[in-house]
């Protein structure tokens, strides 16, 4: 629902490693040629020869392996996004090399904690661990010297958690977490009595 929006959507295609699939750099099984945070740096650089863009509007979003992608280039492209957002995040240590010490970007997760892809719990996957969710998020918000969060349902089964007073000013860290969700886009089919259905995070990632 990403194009329903009043913005430019970009939707860029990752490379097929020797498994087979496309990924995107930051996977432990993605191509090795991948260099996809220069990949992304080329493409912000194309759309804005080609388009009007409002440069301190320039969005990352990404689903499992892309959400791992959504928060590297976060990291590795400073001030090239004003915020990212990633569903079901797949947050391997390569997805979070080069993150230390550089500037916050506000950021915002939804997971589901019935989520096998990708537990919310965290588990060990093609050699590497994937940490617990709440461990990450709350890794961004003290890396943003964030202050106390604020929590508060936002539907049956869905919880979101704020940090909105976080370093510099304007940065915010925000997950959302939904009972008994999977791994899926949240609003991405009519069966509302499914968790993940509760919410519409295409909605809530534009405001």
């Amino acid at each position: 629902q990403l194009s329903r929006l009043p913005a430019i959507a970009v939707y860029p295609e990752g490379l097929r490693s020797a498994e087979g699939p496309r990924s995107w750099q930051s996977a432990p099984y993605a191509n090795p040629r991948a260099d996809d945070v220069e990949f992304t740096r080329a493409v912000i650089r194309t759309v804005r020869s080609e388009a009007c863009v409002d440069n301190s509007r320039v969005f990352a979003v990404g689903r499992s392996n892309g959400g791992g992608l959504a928060n590297l280039v976060a990291c590795r492209l400073p001030g090239q996004f004003a915020a990212v957002a990633m569903v079901s995040g797949a947050f391997y240590p390569q997805s979070q090399a080069g993150c230390a010490g550089t500037r916050p970007v506000s950021r915002i997760e939804f997971h589901g904690t019935a989520d096998q892809i990708i537990p919310y719990g965290g588990m060990e996957k093609f050699g590497f661990a994937l940490p617990p969710i709440p461990a990450v998020v709350g890794g961004w918000a003290a890396g943003a010297g964030c202050q106390r969060p604020v929590e508060r349902k936002i539907a049956a089964d869905v919880t979101r958690i704020d940090w909105p007073a976080c370093q510099p000013l304007g940065v915010m860290v925000s997950h959302v977490r939904i009972d008994g969700g999977t791994h899926r886009w949240p609003g991405s089919s009519g069966a509302l009595w499914r968790p993940s259905n509760r919410i519409n995070a295409a909605a809530l990632i534009w405001q």
